[in-house]
């Protein structure tokens, strides 16, 4: 297995810190808001990772935070007169509901920014010993970017780069303008704890650092997010880490790419703006998977309602495609042609090789899917030359497969309900008019319907067709001249 580590730029054979484990953290969201289908882009992306981590034999650690003290989340509660506490609250659990709409497992650990208060102390304490870090007059506590030799390695970025022409904020309190701010003092009306500075709260690089350390221990195998959180977030993270504990902090860096809207970055002022609930109000969490992973976690991925609905659309044929592979292995008609069968076996032993060859190969789920993709239009192609004898094995085990794979990405497939379907409706109403005068216009109905399944490849609607009609006494007749109506016995 190979994965791309955002910070050396290449791909790498991945060997995890503990043999058959693996321990993996994703930055959750600061919850003031419903999160975007950007964010969800990157939670599903490192959802489906774990998934294939989890199938591929490892014993999967995942983390993942909620960070619930947080500027933002005490901006939205004073717009709206209510406690950071509230805002957070409401919005922790709004994002834990829609993630399992979505699909997306639960982690395993997830802590909360304001119940691990007591461990990031102790790392800032640590680090103002070590002389990365200080405490301003102000009450605020600043780590010292100089004093970490290795800063800039996770995002490529360089001390003096940085400088510049950087836009950064004056601040007399700090020693150098690149310092960040790992505890803040105190403000009135904002949520506050004890510290050996005073009160106040963490920042916000400091969190996560802290949390890490605590449930997982450093290094880590994989440190995940979108690509905007490798600068300045992870590289502040690391620097902490790394300077708090000299055990190195995540061997493998990964970050998914941007989302765009119709080509567009997302934004509420070009109307192009969606919430992950908004669109799971208007489309099934599969098919947002699905459009999803038709594109490399690394690579922009452009959405569109169009592109969703196309997704809607795959979704069905392969859930069809499922469903006639099973119902031919229940009915099957004549001998059949052991060549065939072999050719769908075949098949299904490429889709599987080349799944695996794509995940493997940095989680390449866009070439995963379009391996399963062409089995779907084989397996099809087989239905339709078995034309009803099809070896029942081999239709059963690859209308499992196709299943699987979908259900191992957390594409799980619709289930296609068989009530009197509209070809029945048709058959129904040409049986009865089959017992009036106009018999050549109930044969019409009949045929119209059958060949109306038949070209959706319908095959159980097709069958119960024949099925109702035999039980009159009739049947269809295929000839070279078209189909038609007769009774058995002549």
């Amino acid at each position: 297995m190979k994965i791309y580590n955002s910070s050396t730029h290449k791909k790498e054979e991945f060997r995890p810190v503990e043999e058959g484990k693996v321990r993996m953290y994703v930055c959750g969201p600061t919850v003031y808001d419903n999160i975007h289908i950007g964010n969800a882009r990157t939670f599903i992306s490192f959802d489906v990772i774990r998934r294939w981590l989890i199938a591929s034999g490892y014993e999967v650690t995942f983390a993942q935070n909620l960070t619930d003290v947080d500027d933002k989340i005490i901006n939205r509660a004073n717009e709206q007169g209510r406690t950071a506490k509230e805002v957070a609250e409401e919005f922790s659990k709004k994002f834990i509901d829609v993630m399992r709409r979505a699909n997306v497992m639960d982690p395993d650990v997830r802590p909360r920014a304001t119940k691990e208060i007591g461990p990031m102390i102790g790392m800032i304490k640590t680090l103002i010993e070590q002389g990365h870090a200080y405490a301003a007059d102000n009450g605020d506590v600043y780590f010292s970017v100089r004093s970490d030799p290795s800063y800039g390695e996770v995002s490529g970025r360089k001390i003096d780069d940085l400088m510049v022409g950087a836009r950064i904020e004056e601040n007399e309190d700090k020693n150098d303008p690149l310092d960040f701010a790992l505890w803040k003092a105190a403000k009135p009306g904002e949520p506050m704890w004890n510290s050996p500075w005073g009160k106040g709260r963490p920042g916000w690089h400091t969190e996560c650092a802290a949390m890490v350390h605590r449930y997982l221990g450093c290094p880590i195998d994989i440190h995940g997010g979108g690509s905007d959180l490798a600068f300045p977030h992870h590289e502040n993270e690391c620097a902490q880490a790394t300077c708090a504990w000299h055990q190195g902090f995540a061997n493998t860096w990964m970050h998914t790419g941007m989302l765009l809207v119709d080509g567009e970055k997302m934004s509420k002022s070009l109307g192009n703006f969606f919430t992950l609930e908004e669109v799971l109000e208007k489309h099934s969490a599969a098919a947002l998977r699905l459009l999803m992973l038709q594109t490399h976690y690394r690579s922009p991925l452009d959405f569109s309602w169009e592109r969703l609905e196309g997704a809607e659309n795959s979704l069905a044929r392969i859930a069809g495609t499922v469903r006639n592979l099973k119902w031919a292995a229940d009915h099957v008609e004549g001998q059949p042609d052991a060549e065939l069968a072999a050719g769908l076996t075949s098949a299904m032993e490429r889709a599987a090789a080349e799944y695996e060859t794509c995940m493997n190969d940095d989680f390449n789920t866009a070439g995963a899917v379009a391996a399963y993709f062409q089995l779907v239009t084989e397996a099809n192609t087989y239905l339709d030359q078995a034309a009803g004898a099809v070896d029942p094995e081999a239709a059963r085990v690859c209308g499992a497969v196709i299943a699987g794979a979908f259900a191992q990405l957390g594409v799980e497939l619709p289930v296609i309900e068989e009530p009197l379907p509209i070809g029945l409706l048709g058959v129904a109403a040409g049986l009865c008019a089959y017992t009036g005068d106009d018999v050549d216009e109930a044969a019409e109905k009949i045929l119209a319907a059958r060949a109306e399944a038949r070209a959706a490849k319908n095959w159980e609607v097709a069958d119960a067709i024949r099925d109702q009609l035999k039980d009159m006494g009739l049947m269809i007749e295929d000839t070279s001249a078209g189909s038609r109506i007769k009774h058995l016995a002549s």
